[in-house]
């Protein structure tokens, strides 16, 4: 469906400019944050000093510990090195003052440093040198007192969530199905636990997809799914529970196949029509709730057709890049990483370098409360090199104990580490001096006292230790 856009909104296009990392407000624009949504304070962070090993870049008295690295440190019991291209990190609190972080690695078939098959956590034999998920504990500094294999044999772990009664739900960013060596289909969710058990089961009521992140609300009644996928661009999902079923620990043994209510999100406009993509939304409506309907998927194991591709024009609203998913007590956020190519966005458009949405779970709409205008693009129409004074490609995201919002970049040149207040700025609290790969998987210790985070390739997870109160209380 072509529409001209300023025919589906009212309102102007984005705003340019750069920025200077960590000194005055990201130019990604914002607006007073939705109803019911945190309404936190900010403190400008100042800027980054250079590392002399060459490695993260950080605010002035803040402090870094390698936790983990890739093909470097070791897991427990033999079972080789650490895996590579860490992904989604949640963390929970253990015993005698410790802490487990429970980790994804975005891997594929055959990759050099994949997670090894360990008995008990094995999805797919034949998904050998493949993703899954470790468990690693260590404690407010960063100390790695062990590591060992959650699940293994599944593909492309990208992100996930934690739930409410502490346990992690890892995503498939894939729909590979069996054949060749794979023994089973793909593009599932899957829950690890922290303390050792393991449940190696697809969850198929949250449906078979390039699943990104999730979120699971308080009630335990719905979950928020987000997917990563172009031709066409993905969707924002949401499951309901069967009447009198609440979520507990072991889905996948709880509910069955086609249990509960799979559907995808429609954002509405003033005459009732849905809007076709997310991209024609821009800075002009920043803080302007926009209602929401959920259309339910027809085949949500997409068997013979993939999910998205099950919906015509005009009935559900698709976005480049729906990536990270992190839920409060009142809504979720969720965040669209970029859209700046003319295959990626439809008729009158707008290209934009990152968007993250706030969906009230009262109201039932869904509110724009950060937007990253499109900046630069090279010759051959992919994204210019950036560099380091620049915010681009939000990806994964978390809220911290505080209220604002940590967001990992997945941009063109410089990565960054972002703290972000929804209607308010964002400022850099890290960069990556290493090379070009994105962060992922921030976490916050419940203390407020450590941010974990990851540099995804080679792979290297990172215990940030400062005084984050000074800046975000």
């Amino acid at each position: 469906m072509t529409v001209a856009r300023r025919s589906l909104l009212a309102g102007g296009t984005a705003g340019v400019g750069l920025v200077v990392a960590g000194a005055v407000p990201s130019l990604a624009e914002a607006a007073p944050a939705p109803r019911r949504s945190p309404q936190p304070s900010h403190r400008p962070f100042p800027p980054l000093m250079d590392d002399p090993a060459g490695l993260l870049a950080l605010p002035p008295g803040f402090r870094y510990a390698v936790v983990t690295h890739a093909g470097k440190t070791q897991l427990n019991d033999g079972q080789g090195p650490t895996p590579s291209n860490h992904d989604g990190t949640a963390v929970f609190k253990a015993q005698r003052n410790r802490l487990r972080l429970i980790q994804n690695h975005e891997l594929n078939v055959g990759s050099a440093l994949g997670v090894p098959h360990v008995a008990g956590t094995v999805y797919d034999e034949g998904a050998l040198g493949a993703g899954g998920c470790t468990v690693i504990e260590t404690d407010n500094a960063g100390a790695n007192y062990g590591e060992w294999v959650g699940i293994s044999g599944t593909l492309v772990n990208c992100a996930g969530g934690p739930t409410p009664w502490g346990t992690w739900l890892t995503c498939e960013e894939t729909e590979t199905k069996k054949g060749g060596a794979l023994q089973q289909d793909h593009g599932y969710v899957f829950e690890v636990f922290a303390d050792g058990t393991s449940l190696p089961k697809p969850i198929k009521a949250f449906g078979r997809y390039a699943h990104e992140a999730l979120a699971v609300d308080k009630s335990r009644t719905h979950v928020y799914l987000s997917e990563d996928a172009s031709t066409p661009n993905g969707l924002f999902y949401r499951w309901t529970a069967p009447a009198g079923v609440r979520l507990q620990a072991g889905i996948a043994d709880q509910l069955g196949a086609n249990d509960g209510t799979l559907a995808a999100m429609a954002i509405l406009m003033d005459d009732g029509a849905v809007l076709p993509d997310v991209a024609y939304i821009t800075s002009a409506q920043l803080g302007r709730p926009f209602p929401v309907r959920w259309v339910e998927v027809p085949e949500r194991d997409g068997q013979t057709t993939s999910v998205r591709k099950q919906f015509a024009d005009g009935q559900v609203t698709r976005g480049k890049k729906f990536e990270g998913v992190w839920g409060t007590d009142d809504g979720v956020y969720v965040v669209n990483s970029f859209a700046f190519n003319s295959a990626d966005l439809p008729a009158d458009a707008a290209k934009h370098d990152g968007m993250v949405w706030f969906y009230s779970y009262a109201d039932e709409t869904i509110t724009l409360v950060t937007y990253f205008p499109h900046q630069q693009t090279a010759v051959d129409g992919t994204k210019a090199k950036f560099d380091d004074l620049t915010f681009d490609g939000p990806d994964n995201v978390t809220v911290t104990p505080w209220g604002t919002l940590v967001l990992a970049e997945d941009g063109a040149g410089a990565s960054h580490v972002l703290s972000s207040v929804p209607g308010g700025p964002s400022y850099a609290i890290a960069r990556n001096q290493l090379n070009d790969s994105e962060f992922t998987g921030p976490t916050f210790s419940d203390d407020g006292r450590t941010l974990f985070v990851n540099i995804q390739t080679p792979g290297i997870t990172l215990a940030i230790t400062g005084p984050w109160a000074t800046y975000l209380s």
